[in-house]
């Protein structure tokens, strides 16, 4: 008898508690979400239905789906962080998140994750908030197909849109972000991966990397962003198939790449930037099947990089093809085409028969003397790079390509 208890103590042990769904907001159910997360065990649903809910920041501690039906506004009210994430594997889906307070001290967030792993925040709609969606210490956590706005001025007023801080194997897919400080921050941030996002009309950077390493950004858009996109300080990123467009200023750029290493740069396409690629301290990249469109330098190499190598790369319609500010190059170009290449191909192997120098007299010119842009398409500059053509004297010896191409690349 006593064996025939203990199989069946042992047997109702091992069933699964069965999960239950909580509502809110309807009929015959709880009247605020925090009511609803405090009676929830783990493996419950929190179903909220549409309505304003002010709640003074709800606090997620178990693992829960709190997921909403037609976008109920959960609102910070200028005070409060709107949800705090504090235990791993939470869903939080189709919420629309308003008016998070504002600090200088705290990192408010819409919603904002603390030192736990495997939280998915997807589909919900973020409105005026300091931060959009903040991880702190994530692991292995999706923000997914979330729409992020805010309207502030300055970058004082304003957060970033999408933040990742001492972060791991984090997933940013098909968000769309607009009017923070920077779209997407990574700052201590490994292993992780930003696909198809669009990143537009933010005040500083559409994307900011930091000491982050083993990265890549793939089929994102960056367009009309204060000054574009910045990755520093990190190594063995991969930044393939994205799309940088109309980031115009005194310092705006498709790309600032400053101290980075063993990095590739692939199948991007560059359009109307002040600047497309521009490079400080940069080792071991390799850039190659990359498109630069109608901007003003297509790219500028300092004099501090080494080991780069650029080939089988479009460069059209380009004010300058490549700007640099010293004469020793220690660095390789190969294969590309580019549109101002004035040079034959009498064995009709589709490779010019004489090497391009990229680099025009009048480019250094503007480099040391800015206000010489104003002789831009005038006769005495065309003349200046003629003559350079034919007896190199400012321009760098080496930076060369040797192999130009007669008709641009199919990319």
């Amino acid at each position: 008898m006593k064996q025939i208890l203990l199989i069946l103590l042992l047997s109702i042990q091992m069933q699964p508690l069965r999960a239950k769904t909580i509502t809110v907001g309807k009929n015959k159910s709880v009247g605020t979400i925090k009511t609803a997360i405090d009676r929830a065990m783990n493996g419950d649903t929190v179903l909220v239905y549409p309505g304003i809910y002010k709640e003074k920041g709800l606090i997620v501690d178990k693992k829960i789906c709190l997921i909403g039906i037609d976008y109920p506004v959960v609102d910070g009210e200028n005070k409060y962080e709107n949800i705090s994430i504090k235990y791993p594997g939470v869903l939080v889906q189709g919420f629309k998140v308003i008016n998070s307070g504002v600090s200088s001290i705290e990192d408010f967030a819409g919603i904002k994750i603390y030192n736990t792993r495997d939280v998915i925040v997807r589909n919900n709609k973020l409105d005026n908030t300091f931060f959009g969606i903040y991880s702190q210490y994530g692991t292995n956590c999706t923000f997914e197909n979330n729409e992020i706005r805010a309207y502030k001025l300055e970058e004082q007023q304003s957060g970033n849109g999408i933040h990742c801080w001492k972060s791991d194997s984090m997933r940013i897919i098909g968000n769309k972000i607009s009017g923070h400080r920077d779209g997407i921050y990574f700052e201590f941030v490994t292993r992780s991966l930003i696909w198809r996002n669009d990143s537009q009309k933010n005040l500083r950077y559409g994307l900011h990397f930091m000491f982050s390493n083993q990265d890549a950004y793939v089929s994102n858009i960056f367009k009309n962003n204060g000054a574009g996109v910045a990755v520093m300080f990190s190594n063995h990123v991969k930044m393939f198939n994205n799309h940088f467009e109309e980031n115009w200023g005194d310092a705006a750029y498709g790309i600032l790449l400053k101290e980075i290493s063993d990095s590739h740069i692939e199948k991007n396409r560059f359009v109307k930037n002040t600047i497309g690629i521009y490079m400080e301290g940069v080792s071991r990249l390799q850039m190659k099947k990359n498109s630069f469109e109608r901007n003003g330098w297509a790219m500028k190499i300092q004099a501090s990089c080494m080991d780069i190598t650029v080939s089988s790369n479009n460069f059209l319609g380009n004010t300058f093809d490549v700007g640099t500010n010293g004469s020793l190059v220690l660095n390789t170009f190969n294969g590309n085409y580019w549109d101002k290449y004035e040079g034959y191909d009498l064995n009709k192997n589709r490779i010019g028969d004489i090497p391009y120098r990229p680099v025009s007299m009048y480019s250094v010119i503007v480099e040391k003397n800015p206000p010489a842009m104003m002789l831009f398409r005038s006769f005495m500059t065309s003349l200046l790079d003629k003559t350079e053509k034919v007896l190199p004297s400012l321009t760098p010896e080496n930076l060369k390509d040797i192999y130009p191409l007669m008709k641009p690349l199919r990319l």
